[in-house]
């Protein structure tokens, strides 16, 4: 009973909650610590009048109490955490939001020291006038110490400000305001402080208490200055030891843990060998092998999640914040989250989203090109049953099963010779011919279709039991004249097209779907492909917009693959 006590007390989720409220306590006193710098543009008599307010909240028994113990919290729930990571394998941004926070101590302890202790201990009358004055004219190096400590507390508590909102609905449309702020406070702060200094450093500006210059209101008597110096020594050993005591904490384990290595084994017969206490994700990650997690490993997401096969007993039960998100999936039996699961034993699972390896990133967009006319075929595709399987989805899920099929139609596009154009929605646009002939473009857009086709049978087969219902494609094909350029402004421009014959193959994609086939081609595309379609039923469909009707051809699966075989695209 005691231990389930304990472990309510120091569940993930407290922990995760009391390492964000300190650290929103020391983020709060450093907006206002940099907004009273910042008032020193106007005057240094004026930082020193808003001064007052500052310590009116910060310098009271309860703000002293907040601040320092929540400083001091987070510093230990941070070192806690180096201590539980079981990889230092980790995006860019939480790597430098790690790296900044371990050297805050390093930058902010003697000005804590020089400043708020020694005002205790020695009555030293730490307002700007002072603190300025031994920072820009007796200690230049201090100054420009604390300038650079400033702006790595900063971007430690923007960074995990960042992590904690990047999920919330608002939050993107605020993103421009927030940085503007982020960015507009630190600078305005650095410049109060640079013109407090150029203030008191002029022969015409006389400290307070210095009258005739004998007298140094921020000189300290020797024994001061050597009592001073003994409690920053300590503070940075008591720092540096605790640092050095995780690290090797964690060298300890890992020495242990190579003992009791616990075995991840897959169907297709590969196995990861792990020490007790890594998730399956951070095995996977490891290991190389590619694993999905939309949410970083948070646990707010279930596309990471796997299914067990054997070992399911040996499992850890699932915690509070893991059954949630199963919960709101009606996950089955033995599904659990890669992210939250610990094996204490050998155990075969599989992933049930399986995820793919990023393609390399292109070095730019298509080149500027002015707009002319030119002869393409023009692809137009979209998913027919999106909104019904996504009614009940987890927005993260979503987004994966798009990335998914997004890497069938882009992939089938450039293979096939093609551009991707754009993707809206559930739908896509493809481009073919632009740099070829019109016969080019048609055989081009004929293949990338018979290779969608293909890919989202393949799809629907990796994920038969994910899918409520299978994923079905829509696809249209026509061939003409159209405009194709660079359009768009400043970065945000891309090569497309714009036309009659893009707005016919959007239409015939409507026609797929209205026969519930794969795939409706007008005459053109089928002629210039020269598709043997002799004793083909063809059909002539009304488009909105043109007098005429439309002859085209529509093609059933197993049509297509006689027609368009695997075996004559590779």
């Amino acid at each position: 009973m005691a231990a389930d006590v304990k472990e309510s007390l120091i569940s993930p989720r407290r922990i995760r909650m009391a390492k964000l409220l300190s650290g929103l306590v020391i983020f709060a006193f450093l907006i206002t610590h940099l907004a009273n710098h910042a008032v020193g543009l106007v005057s240094v008599r004026a930082a020193d009048d808003m001064r007052r307010f500052f310590l009116f909240v910060w310098r009271t028994g309860p703000g002293t109490v907040l601040l320092y113990g929540s400083f001091l919290l987070h510093v230990i729930l941070a070192l806690a955490a180096i201590y539980r990571r079981r990889s230092f394998l980790m995006p860019r941004a939480e790597a430098a939001q790690i790296v900044f926070g371990l050297l805050v101590p390093f930058f902010v302890v003697d000005h804590v020291i020089s400043t708020r202790i020694a005002s205790e201990l020695f009555r030293l009358h730490d307002n700007y006038e002072n603190i300025v004055h031994m920072m820009w004219t007796k200690s230049p190096v201090d100054g420009l110490r604390q300038s650079v400590g400033i702006l790595v507390l900063w971007l430690h508590g923007v960074i995990g400000i960042h992590f904690w909102l990047r999920y919330r609905a608002w939050y993107q449309s605020a993103v421009p305001w927030l940085l503007t702020a982020a960015i507009l406070l630190p600078v305005l702060a650095l410049l109060g402080f640079i013109e407090m200094g150029r203030t008191i450093a002029s022969p015409i500006f006389l400290l307070s208490g210095y009258p005739g210059g004998y007298y140094d209101p921020t000189s300290l008597s020797a024994a001061a200055m050597s009592t001073l110096r003994s409690i920053s020594l300590g503070t940075y050993s008591a720092f540096g030891l605790s640092l050095a005591a995780v690290l090797l904490l964690r060298v300890l384990r890992w020495l242990k843990e190579r003992a009791h290595l616990v075995a991840i084994r897959y169907p297709n017969g590969e196995t990861i060998s792990v020490p007790r206490g890594y998730t399956v994700l951070e095995a996977s990650r490891l290991a190389g092998k590619p694993h999905y997690s939309a949410c970083g490993g948070k646990g707010r997401c279930s596309t990471c999640r796997v299914q067990v096969i054997e070992g399911e007993e040996n499992l850890p039960p699932p915690e509070v914040l893991e059954q949630r998100t199963l919960g709101r999936i009606n996950a089955g039996p033995g599904v659990r989250l890669a992210c939250q699961l610990r094996p204490k034993a050998n155990v075969m699972l599989s992933p049930i989203l399986v995820a793919v390896p990023e393609p390399e990133q292109q070095g730019g967009n298509y080149e500027a090109i002015p707009g002319r006319e030119r002869d393409i075929a023009v692809l137009f595709c979209d998913l027919r049953n999106f909104t019904y399987l996504t009614e009940t989805r987890l927005p993260f899920d979503i987004v994966f099963l798009l990335n998914r099929y997004f890497a069938v139609v882009g992939r089938a596009v450039e293979e096939a010779g093609g551009r991707m154009d754009k993707f809206i929605g559930d739908g896509a646009m493809a481009l073919f011919g632009v740099s070829g002939t019109a016969e080019d473009g048609c055989r081009q857009a004929l293949q990338a279709a018979a290779r969608i086709v293909e890919g989202i049978d393949e799809l629907n087969r990796q994920l038969e039991n994910e899918l409520s219902t299978p994923l079905r494609i829509a696809i249209g094909i026509h061939t003409g004249a159209a405009v194709v350029g660079t359009l768009g402004y400043g970065t945000v421009q891309t090569l497309t097209a714009i036309g009659d014959t893009v707005n016919v193959a959007s239409r015939l994609e409507s026609v797929a779907k209205d026969h519930d086939v794969p795939l409706v081609i007008s005459e053109p595309v089928a002629s210039l492909a020269g598709l043997a379609l002799e004793g083909q039923q063809s059909r002539e469909v009304p488009l909105r917009g043109r007098l005429l009707p439309l002859k085209v051809f529509v093609f059933d699966k197993v049509l297509l693959r006689r027609l368009v075989p695997l075996s004559a695209l590779s």
